[in-house]
């Protein structure tokens, strides 16, 4: 099968609006469980901003995998591995953001039985193992030719 065209454009996007909802999280950063449960729009734009950031992540994975002959994730917690795979990720840090897809499963399946300090840990590491991604993925970009200054916001 032949790999898809490389979307630089689309991708960059991507990564410009990761790098967007990581400075709305980063402001975030301290939020405590009992703000969480007493709070609900709090809790409900944490819980968005977590689920966006993977699903953003896994269309750049998916995508950046298809179009450099790798496999095609049939997941987002595989897609972390499958850009990896192709280089456009440190294993390591596939491996640090793969788990991000269960709590991305847990809040857009509207569990009721999230756990709020799941949630909250999950804000710090985000903001950290997210920021690595946007910018491996940039580099990765940057250094599949074009020339074009590809770094994200």
């Amino acid at each position: 099968m032949t790999p898809r065209r490389l979307e630089r454009d689309i991708v960059l996007r991507r990564l410009a609006e990761m790098d967007r909802l990581l400075g709305d999280l980063q402001r975030l950063e301290t939020v405590s469980v009992d703000l969480l449960e007493s709070d609900r729009l709090l809790r409900h734009a944490v819980e968005r901003i977590l689920a966006a950031l993977v699903d953003l992540a896994a269309a750049v994975n998916s995508h950046v995998s298809a179009a450099s002959g790798g496999e095609v994730p049939t997941d987002y917690r595989s897609s972390f591995a499958a850009a990896a795979a192709v280089g456009a990720l440190p294993a390591e840090l596939a491996e640090a953001l793969a788990p991000s897809a269960g709590l991305r499963n847990a809040i857009v399946h509207a569990y009721l039985d999230i756990d709020l300090s799941r949630v909250a840990a999950a804000i710090p590491l985000a903001v950290r193992d997210y920021r690595s991604y946007v910018g491996a993925v940039a580099t990765w970009l940057r250094d599949q030719g074009s020339g074009q200054d590809v770094e994200p916001g």
